[in-house]
């Protein structure tokens, strides 16, 4: 039988994208079902998603009553994919940044015995289109900085391009999992190579959101830098 296949993608005012977006990933990987998890947007992408989800049944749309943050949006996630029976659970950003014509690399990368797959911008062949030197300073050197801290081999340690198998999900312990902005990336990848689970990436071009702003902050990545360092105390006392 084929795996089951969910892409989730949070959202927060991404109406602009939305449609486009959902057209784009079942043109690439037709037998997919994309959840969109929707924080109550105010500029009606729920009820976008809904609509959506009324003319193809494979879009469903999940509702949260608030802005509460990316990483317990793709956990609510996970949770549905492993209730629902998925084999295979992507992360992918609704903001276009993430090109589908990918999925079908990261299906064939599972299909060849990986637990967990990530979209890496830093591998040859990978990239990132229409970014100034400061956000690709902050990027590189996020990863850098954590791939040290952690003592890990991972190119792209906060990339938001990814998947994980069913049973990547289950040895993850996602009730345990306590970031929830840019660290919830490099979390998740460690705490899979902490289990032995077997991490590999393979290149994408990132390209920059055309419309809507992004929703990084100083507050965000303050939260990654103290983050891995918690990370690697708890792995320290053996609580990963």
């Amino acid at each position: 039988m084929p795996p089951r296949i969910l892409i989730i993608t949070p959202t927060y005012n991404e109406r602009d994208n939305l449609a486009e977006l959902t057209q784009s990933v079942l043109a690439a990987v037709p037998s997919a079902h994309v959840l969109v998890v929707d924080d109550a947007s105010p500029d009606g992408t729920g009820a976008l998603a809904d609509a959506l989800a009324a003319r193809d049944p494979r879009v469903r749309a999940l509702h949260r009553p608030a802005k509460l943050g990316l990483g317990t949006a793709y956990l609510d996630g996970f949770r549905h994919a492993l209730s629902e029976g998925y084999d295979v659970a992507f992360e992918m950003d609704a903001d276009l940044s993430h090109d589908p014509r990918y999925l079908p690399h990261f299906l064939e990368a599972i299909a060849q015995g990986a637990d967990v797959v990530l979209g890496s911008r830093n591998l040859p062949g990978g990239g990132v289109e229409g970014w100034g030197p400061g956000r690709h300073i902050l990027s590189k050197g996020g990863s850098l900085y954590a791939r040290t801290i952690l003592g890990v081999p991972t190119r792209d340690l906060t990339t938001g391009y990814k998947a994980f198998t069913r049973r990547a999900l289950q040895a993850i312990d996602l009730e345990r999992v306590r970031s929830n902005g840019y660290s919830f990336q490099i979390e998740t990848t460690y705490r899979a190579l902490r289990r032995g689970l077997r991490v590999v990436e393979v290149p994408i071009v990132f390209v920059d959101r055309r419309a809507g702003r992004s929703k990084m902050s100083r507050k965000i990545f303050a939260e990654a830098v103290v983050e891995v360092w918690r990370l690697r105390l708890d792995a320290a006392r053996g609580r990963l």
